[in-house]
């Protein structure tokens, strides 16, 4: 049985740095004090009520700094650190657990390290473990001394050591954690050092070494951790560390936890997607189905070619059908709008469709439709998470797959052919059929070809597919349409002399396009594309609906075409919603996402790349043709993006740096207003914008900037990443 465990601060010191003598413990790093970044670390281990923090200098602005909610000890003279940790005898001094002890000037160690430090601690059930680094530069720390075998043998201060012994790079750096009742007997006696008169907890520690009891040390390998702060130096270079911390790229790490983002719930296959969570939150939809009375609605579950995406779905069947939910479970692997799609047409409660869309080959994750195909919101997904959350394994009721297929109360089924008939519905088949044209496909090793195939065929046209088998490694990389992964695609399009070249994401919802030369063609173009096409050639009506990161040129177009432009935060449940509240023609993404009026609440990539299919067999014309005659209306503007990785700190730093400076110049380009709808956007004349959000689905930050040319667009980024220290 674990000793129960204590924790000590000391911050008493006196040093200062500032001309009103506030102590150096309250001066801000990064975004807190350099003592509340000691006490974080300490409260991920003890209670508040185990936590006492030791004071003596201007004690009143630290308990003032903290606030009322810890137990302070007072060390009235500054005799020295073992003075201060032998203030709280009187209050310990039958205590039989631990003590963890930690200075108030060193707030660099990692949660990690102080973990590290318990654990061997505990495992080795040693009486003192310090926390020590081998460095490659002289720091005037205390030497660790070994013998032979690798026992601590001594610690030697750095003004008592000799030259040789100041060649030792194993440093003593400040923290321990100790057998209480071993530690009060030594402070007691403990003398006061004859070169500065203090009583110091290092000479404790050395009593403590020599006098044979178990003393271990665990090691820390990160040498910017071991730097007190003494200085304005010292506090300028923790700054730098801090900062080098936040920037740092590093693995996907997820707790325990269900969390949506703006397309659904994703999470990297072993850390935050597991079977263990798809149950759980099956049930939380589950429970959300029951307390509506909707059972008799049912649900319908999917899934895409991921790994586990086709396990998750049975998954989830076992736990509907376990709480008296009838479940559609389709019989192979589909397109996320033909899920959408029959979700809509059945009328479910909820539709799911396991899939991670474009996201790299280890993650996957959950999208959640309503009974008319539309992603679920905000407000809905916090209250589905934050019950999903507080549920058990003990909590989920399930029954066998076998057992739900006996009973009928699970169906498989399949709706392509429903699906393949509703797109056809919206496109002029005939047209395409007399046009003869050559088309080449990529799904990415994804969802997109039987459908896409069925319809193209149908409709005449001579259709490839590259890369349409499955792979649930999606042939190394993200299945994400852009133009780095449509390489091949392009060749083909360019030198077997196709009129086009398609390609949809990993779960058919995002489309792509590559011209009959062989080029990339930004998705803004193509909705660009579509707008006019829509408006001009088949002579509907309405405005459109864009994401705030996608292009101001849909805005030209729609007053060049008397409607009107309207932006809405990125997720596709926004532009969905828009397009519904104004009677919208379409709506879309630069990311590659759109649908059209009278189709389904949600992107659709089989049904966009159909209907740029018709626009050329209708208007005769190539894409970069229609391309160049539509920039004859609306002029140019050119977009870039820069997608880096994103630390959860980042998140909190980045936007309160982008909030607490008032600007009115991006570099010197006059602004002309700033929106925090989403992220952070900056409006400039002509328009031209900079807008820096977090991704909803990857830990990622985006950086997108359009502008009167390429060169200023990656000028304006540029600008934004120094500005926030990202570059």
């Amino acid at each position: 049985m674990s000793k129960e465990l204590k924790a000590v601060i000391l911050a008493a010191g006196q040093q200062t740095i500032t001309a009103d003598r506030e102590p150096l413990l309250l001066q801000p790093l990064g975004d807190r004090a350099v003592l509340d970044h000691v006490v974080e670390c300490a409260l991920r281990r003890v209670a508040v009520d185990d936590l006492y923090i030791v004071v003596g200098y201007e004690q009143d602005r630290v308990r003032a700094h903290l606030g009322p909610g810890f137990r302070y000890v007072i060390q009235a003279e500054p005799l020295g650190t073992g003075h201060a940790v032998l203030q709280l005898d009187p209050l310990l001094a039958d205590f039989r657990g631990d003590l963890l002890i930690l200075y108030g000037d060193t707030p660099l160690f990692r949660p990690a390290s102080i973990l590290g430090l318990l654990n061997r601690h505990r495992l080795r059930q040693a009486h003192l473990t310090l926390l020590s680094a081998v460095v490659d530069r002289p720091l005037p720390y205390g030497r660790i001394i070994r013998d032979a075998s690798g026992r601590i043998m001594d610690i030697i201060e750095e003004e008592e050591a000799s030259a040789e012994v100041r060649q030792i790079r194993e440093l003593n750096v400040g923290a321990y954690v100790v057998c209480a009742e071993k530690i009060w007997p030594a402070l007691r006696t403990l003398a006061p050092s004859p070169l500065d008169g203090e009583y110091r907890l290092t000479d404790c520690a050395h009593r403590l070494i020599r006098s044979g009891l178990r003393v271990e040390s665990h090691q820390i390998y990160d040498q910017d951790e071991v730097l007190g702060i003494n200085t304005r130096e010292d506090l300028e270079r923790a700054e730098f560390i801090l900062q080098k911390r936040l920037y740092r790229p590093r693995r996907h790490e997820e707790e325990n936890l269900v969390t949506f983002g703006t397309g659904g719930w994703r999470a990297v296959i072993g850390e935050g997607f597991t079977l263990h969570n798809v149950r759980r939150l099956c049930q939380a939809l589950a429970n959300d189905v029951i307390r509506r009375g909707e059972e008799k609605r049912g649900v319908l579950v999917g899934f895409d070619r991921r790994f586990l995406s086709d396990r998750a779905a049975e998954a989830a069947a076992e736990v509907f059908a376990g709480n008296n939910i009838p479940v559609i479970l389709l019989t192979e692997d589909a397109p996320t709008p033909l899920i959408t799609y029959a979700a809509a047409a059945q009328g479910v409660a909820y539709g799911l469709a396991f899939t991670a869309s474009h996201n790299p080959p280890e993650w996957n994750g959950l999208k959640v439709f309503h009974g008319d195909g539309s992603l679920l919101l905000t407000e809905e997904t916090e209250r589905i998470e934050a019950e999903t959350n507080t549920l058990m394994t003990r909590d989920v009721v399930k029954i066998p797959l076998d057992v739900g297929l006996e009973a009928d109360i699970v169906r498989r089924a399949d709706f392509v052919n429903e699906y393949v008939d509703a797109v056809e519905s919206l496109v002029d088949l005939d047209a395409i059929r007399d046009a003869g044209l050559k088309v080449i496909v990529d799904p990415m090793y994804g969802t997109g070809q039987l459908t896409l195939g069925i319809i193209l065929t149908e409709a005449r046209c001579r259709v490839t597919f590259i890369h349409e088998r499955r792979n649930p490694l999606f042939g190394g990389r993200s299945p994400a349409p852009n133009l780095e992964a449509l390489r091949l695609l392009m060749t083909h399009v360019q030198e077997d002399g196709y009129h086009l070249g398609l390609a949809t994401d990993g779960d058919a919802d995002r489309i792509a396009i590559v011209d009959e030369r062989g080029g990339y063609v930004p998705i803004n173009d193509v909705l660009l594309l579509l707008y006019y096409y829509l408006h001009k050639v088949r002579g509907e009506r309405g405005g459109v609906v864009r994401n705030l990161a996608t292009t101001h040129l849909l805005d030209r177009l729609a007053a060049h075409l008397g409607e009107e432009c309207y932006e809405v935060p990125v997720g596709f449940k926004h532009v969905v919603a828009a397009m519904k509240e104004r009677n919208a023609l379409l709506g879309g993404e630069s990311s590659g996402g759109l649908t059209i009026r009278g189709h389904i609440l949600g992107k659709d990539g089989i049904f966009a790349a159909v209907l740029v299919v018709e626009m050329l067999a209708r208007t005769g014309k190539t894409i970069s043709e229609l391309c160049e005659e539509i920039y004859r209306i609306t002029g140019r503007l050119y977009s870039v993006e820069e997608n880096l990785p994103a630390t959860s700190e980042m998140r909190v730093v980045v936007p309160r740096r982008l909030a607490e400076t008032g600007l009115t110049h991006i570099g010197p380009y006059p602004l002309r207003g700033v929106s925090h709808m989403d992220g952070t956007k900056f409006f400039l004349e002509n328009d031209n914008w900079l807008l820096i959000r977090f991704s909803g689905t990857e830990p990622v930050l985006r950086i997108f900037a359009e502008a009167d040319s390429e060169e200023k667009a990656r000028e304006l980024i540029r600008w934004l990443k120094g500005f926030v220290a990202l570059g």
